[in-house]
């Protein structure tokens, strides 16, 4: 039993990984559950008995995406556990995602389209930003606590300015690669909000 679950774990990653490209590469309206099905090597009522609509799908794959970024970027990271190092993670992010433009031009369309309630990813957008403000906080407090940090800064205000700089830079650099150097700006706003954020 336990091989027989290993193994439809095991599928079940292939499908995301194969389906989160697709998406990427066609977004959500173009994306073909039969062309996901065959590059998996299964039927699409197969595919469908994994994730019963490309609705399902769609959610899971944007679940997977932020899993990945987890375990390239999130605690335990190069050793990190808040703080400083955890800041220019989130900037290790940005640098990562400079070099696959389809899935973040994914994420924004869908992360736009999710305001209306009702939207197959709308509850997955809100807890993203519930959970990533969160861990950015916690990040905050941790450098606080063993010094990094002044006392008495508001976590979740800088969690908020600095999801915010995230997200705009992102789309101004999908708008205009040429003339927005997302990375680097990303990059440079850390640096100096650390520094800000140093004890006097």
């Amino acid at each position: 039993m336990r091989r027989g679950y290993a193994t439809g774990e095991a599928r079940k990653e292939r499908i995301l990984a194969v389906a989160l490209l697709e998406f990427a590469e066609h977004g959500y309206r173009g994306a073909s559950l039969a062309r996901i099905a065959a590059r998996v090597e299964l039927s699409q009522a197969g595919l469908l008995h994994h994730f019963r609509s490309k609705e399902r799908l769609l959610v899971a794959v944007l679940d997977y995406r932020d899993e990945l970024d987890r375990r390239r970027f999130g605690p335990g990271h190069d050793g990190h556990d808040g703080g400083a190092a955890a800041l220019r993670a989130l900037a290790d992010v940005v640098d990562h995602n400079a070099r696959v433009p389809g899935l973040v031009q994914l994420f924004s369309v869908i992360s736009g389209e999710a305001v209306t309630p009702g939207h197959p990813g709308h509850e997955w957008a809100r807890g993203r930003y519930r959970r990533l403000r969160a861990d950015v906080a916690a990040a905050l407090r941790a450098g606080v606590e063993r010094g990094e940090f002044r006392a008495g800064l508001d976590a979740e205000a800088h969690a908020d300015r600095l999801i915010a700089m995230m997200d705009g830079l992102q789309t101004q650099w999908l708008i205009d690669p040429g003339q927005v150097d997302m990375a680097a700006v990303f990059r440079g706003y850390v640096e100096d909000l650390i520094a800000a954020l140093r004890p006097a």
